[in-house]
């Protein structure tokens, strides 16, 4: 969804081909996250679809320009001014990677822990000096940039208190003889949806 709404904003600020596209993005992100050509091609495909987007008839040494239209523009102003929702049930790898190694037998969950911890203490050293390089904004593009780094070193910051605080946890559950592997289940499992109750 980011993306999709990022590149729409994009073309709010005027016409853009493909490749244009996905150099803003780039530019204005610092190249965190990058976006290959295909995804902004598809991505390009459905707001067309979905009436955001349109072509403009010039072309530019085979390029065709894009811009978007009055309903991508609402699009775009009610993107900035709503907030970002963050779903309690979304998918973090690593959040799913400990779950899952807690409930298997022979598991060194320390271990697990540790080589994170590291991993993410690298990280977090690597972004802090990258931003000791550009603390000082010359121009938006540093200050997006900047707000992209801070961004991401309070996310692993935040990586690094869960980490202590789930060892902690498992920690005591141990000691408690709570944190046990959990065999797999021996009860039958139905394929289908269950039946409906008969009513008499």
């Amino acid at each position: 969804m980011s993306i999709r709404l990022s590149l729409l904003a994009i073309l709010d600020q005027g016409p853009c081909y493909a490749y244009q596209l996905r150099v803003e993005f780039d530019r204005r992100t610092g190249s965190t996250w990058p976006v290959n050509v295909g995804q902004i091609y598809t991505t390009i495909e459905r707001l067309e679809r979905d009436g955001f987007i349109e072509r403009t008839g010039a072309e530019d040494h085979e390029q065709v320009h894009y811009r978007i239209t009055p309903e991508g523009h609402v699009e775009v102003q009610h993107w900035l001014g709503s907030p970002v929702v963050r779903s309690g049930a979304a998918r973090d790898e690593l959040a799913i990677k400990l779950a899952i190694a807690v409930t298997l037998p022979g598991v060194d969950i320390a271990a697990i822990i540790q080589t994170q911890r590291a991993s993410t203490l690298r990280t977090l050293q690597d972004l802090t000096r990258t931003k000791r390089t550009t603390d000082n904004p010359e121009s938006s593009e540093d200050m997006a940039w900047l707000l992209v780094v801070d961004s991401l070193i309070f996310a692993a910051e935040a990586e690094i208190r869960w980490l202590d605080h789930s060892e902690a946890r498992l920690e005591r559950a141990a000691a408690q003889g709570v944190a046990k592997p959990v065999p797999l289940s021996d009860e039958p499992i139905r394929r289908g949806r269950p039946a409906k109750a008969v009513k008499l």
